[in-house]
C-alpha cells in the first residue's frame, strides 16, 4: 500500500488545521478538567503559541523541548512547533535535574516549555550546563521563577500565524527510545512519518472516526499516547480527554465514567491493576468500543479476565519509537489471544536468523525486521547504532518473534532479555505468562541470574495477591507449578517476593533495575 503526501507538507495541517477548513471550527476536540476546547480554539491557541516560540528565537529545524503533563498547553505547543517548522522533542515531566541536563545538551533545544512544578529543577539543570543553546524557557502555570510565563507570552501574540514552508521530508520530531541500555536516543522522524502511520493504522485498522473520544493511560510525551490520544482523533475530527494526574485504576475509572470515551489506550500493567481494584460498584465501561494495549506483551490470562469482566475487546499490538507507532496488531473482531496479531497493511515484516542475513522458516523464532514509510531517519548522534538498526528500507527491532502459518505474530521478548538455559534460548515472557496463571501471583517479572557459576538461570520477582503470605512452601509450590506447565528447565531457580515491580516512564517493567538488584 502506497500513501502519498504532497511535496510541500506540514503535519500540523494534517492533524489540526484541516479541521477548521472542513467545517469543524465549533466542534469540541479536547476536554480537560472542567474546560473544553473547540477546533477553532485549538487553532487560535496553537497560533499564539507558535508566535511565542518565534518571538523566543525558534526558527526552522530548531528543537523545542516539551516537559509538560497532559494538558491543553501540551497540544498547543506540539502543533505550534510543527507549524513554524521546528522540531518537537518530548520528555517526561517527572524527571530529575540530571535528566534535563542531558536532554538540554543532547537536543540543543532553543526553547523549552515546562510545567511550573519544574521551575527549580530546570534552573538547577541549566546552572550546571550553562544551557548555551537555550534562549527561552516558557512556564505553564503561575509560578515561573526566573523564566517567562507561557500564558503571558501567548496572550501578547496575534490569533493568526504564518506557517513555515516545510517539505514532507523535513525533520519534524524526535521520539526517544526508552533508554534500557545507556541514555535515551532520539529517533529522528520526518514530516510525513506520523501521518503515514495514521493513514494505515489509525484510519484503516482501528477505524478511528469523527465520533470517537479517546482516553489514555500513558502520557502524551510517550509516542504511543501522542498518537492514540491526540494525533489520531484530531486527524479525523474526533476528540480527546486529558488529565494531568498520575494514571491509577481509580483515576481511569473516574475519567471513563465522566467523559465516556470510545477508545482506551492502555498497557498490561494498568489492565491488571484495573482488574484487581476492589470497588463497591461495578465500573461502567460500556462506552468503550475498544481498548488498545502495547509496550509489553499482554498475557492471555489478563486478556481472558478482562473480557470476562468488562467485555471490551483488547487489541494488543507492537510499535516503537523507531517506527512511531503500531505496525503489528490484533484487529477489531480478529483477536488471537497471546499473539500480537497481523502486520498492518502498508508495512512489511521479516523474521531473520541470529546473523540477520536469512529469513527463518514459518514457526521458527528469530529477530523481527520491519519496513514502512514511518521509519525514522536515524538516531541522533549515534551513527554506528543507526547503521545496526536502519539498513536501507528495513528497521531491525531487536525483538524476538515467530509467525504462524496464518500470519499471526508471537512475541518472545527483547533479544537482550533472552536467557540461554541448558543450552536452549528461553523467553522470560513465556515464564511470566505461566506464573500469572498461579492463583497467588498478582504481578511478576523474570530475569537471568548468575549465582557465580557463570550459568544463567531464570529468577522471578513476584508480587503476591492480597492475603497470600510469602514463605518457603509457597515458593516451592510456584516452582512446581511452572515445572508442570512448561519444560522442566524453564522454571525459576530463585523467587524473590517483592511489594511492587519497578516501572520505567513508559509503564513497562524496568528489567534493567531488577537485574541490578541481584
Amino acid at each position: 500500500m502506497r500513501v502519498e503526501f504532497p511535496e510541500r507538507f506540514n503535519m500540523a495541517d494534517y492533524f489540526l488545521y484541516h479541521n477548521v477548513e472542513e467545517g469543524r471550527e465549533h466542534k469540541t476536540c479536547l476536554y480537560f478538567r472542567d474546560d473544553s476546547y473547540t477546533y477553532g480554539d485549538a487553532v487560535r491557541l496553537s497560533n499564539r503559541a507558535g508566535g511565542a516560540l518565534r518571538a523566543a528565537g525558534v526558527g526552522a529545524e530548531d528543537r523545542v523541548l516539551l516537559a509538560l503533563p497532559d494538558c491543553p498547553e501540551f497540544a498547543w505547543t506540539w502543533f505550534a512547533t510543527s507549524r513554524i517548522g521546528g522540531v518537537i522533542t518530548m520528555v517526561n515531566p517527572l524527571l530529575h535535574a540530571d535528566d534535563y541536563r542531558y536532554y538540554l545538551e543532547y537536543t540543543r533545544a532553543r526553547a523549552a516549555v515546562i510545567d511550573e512544578s519544574l521551575v527549580e529543577v530546570f534552573a538547577e539543570a541549566m546552572a550546571t550546563t550553562g544551557a548555551k543553546h537555550l534562549r527561552e524557557v516558557l512556564v505553564v502555570g503561575r509560578e515561573r521563577g526566573e523564566f517567562t510565563s507561557f500564558a503571558e507570552s501567548c496572550a501578547a501574540m496575534p490569533d493568526e500565524l504564518t506557517p513555515a514552508d516545510t517539505h514532507r521530508d523535513d525533520i519534524a520530531i524526535w521520539l526517544f527510545t526508552s533508554g534500557s541500555t545507556g541514555q535515551p536516543k532520539g529517533a529522528v522522524h520526518l514530516q510525513h512519518d506520523l501521518p503515514f502511520n495514521t493513514e494505515v493504522y489509525a484510519k484503516r485498522v482501528l477505524g478511528i472516526g469523527e465520533d470517537d473520544l479517546t482516553v489514555s493511560v500513558p502520557k502524551l510525551f510517550f509516542g504511543y499516547a501522542t498518537g492514540t490520544n491526540l494525533l489520531f482523533p484530531f486527524a479525523v475530527g474526533g476528540a480527546t480527554a486529558l488529565f494531568a494526574e498520575r494514571s491509577t485504576p481509580e483515576k481511569l475509572f473516574e475519567v471513563i465514567e465522566r467523559f465516556r470515551p470510545t477508545v482506551l489506550t492502555s498497557v498490561p500493567t494498568m489492565i491488571n491493576g484495573m482488574l484487581n481494584l476492589e470497588s463497591a460498584t461495578a465500573p461502567d465501561l460500556s462506552s468503550l468500543r475498544m481498548c488498545l494495549s502495547a509496550g509489553e506483551a499482554l498475557p492471555v490470562e489478563l486478556y481472558e479476565r478482562w473480557m470476562a469482566t468488562f467485555g471490551v475487546e483488547i487489541l494488543d499490538g507492537i510499535g516503537s519509537a523507531e517506527m512511531f507507532h503500531i505496525y503489528i496488531t490484533n484487529r477489531p473482531g480478529d483477536v488471537k489471544p497471546g499473539s500480537l496479531g497481523r502486520i498492518v497493511e502498508g508495512y512489511e515484516a521479516e523474521i531473520v536468523d541470529g546473523d540477520g542475513r536469512a529469513a527463518v522458516q514459518t514457526g521458527e523464532m528469530g529477530t523481527l525486521r520491519i519496513k514502512g514509510d514511518s521509519a525514522a531517519l536515524c538516531y541522533w548522534q549515534a551513527h554506528e547504532k543507526s547503521k545496526e538498526t536502519f539498513a536501507g528500507d528495513w528497521c531491525t527491532t531487536g525483538d524476538q518473534f515467530h509467525v504462524d502459518a496464518e500470519g499471526y505474530y508471537w512475541y518472545h521478548g527483547r533479544t537482550d532479555d533472552m536467557l540461554k538455559v541448558s543450552g536452549v534460548f528461553v523467553a522470560p515472557v513465556e515464564i511470566e505468562n505461566c506464573l500469572l496463571q498461579h492463583d497467588a501471583v498478582l504481578e511478576c517479572a523474570v530475569v537471568g541470574h548468575d549465582a557465580g557459576d557463570r550459568l544463567v538461570k531464570p529468577k522471578a520477582f513476584i508480587v503476591l495477591r492480597e492475603g497470600r503470605t510469602p514463605d518457603a512452601a509457597l515458593e516451592q509450590d510456584i516452582k512446581e507449578f511452572v515445572k508442570t506447565n512448561l519444560a522442566y528447565f524453564k522454571y525459576p531457580r530463585w523467587i524473590e517476593f517483592v511489594a511492587s515491580l519497578p516501572k520505567n516512564d513508559r509503564g513497562k517493567i524496568d528489567r534493567k533495575q531488577l537485574k541490578g538488584r541481584q
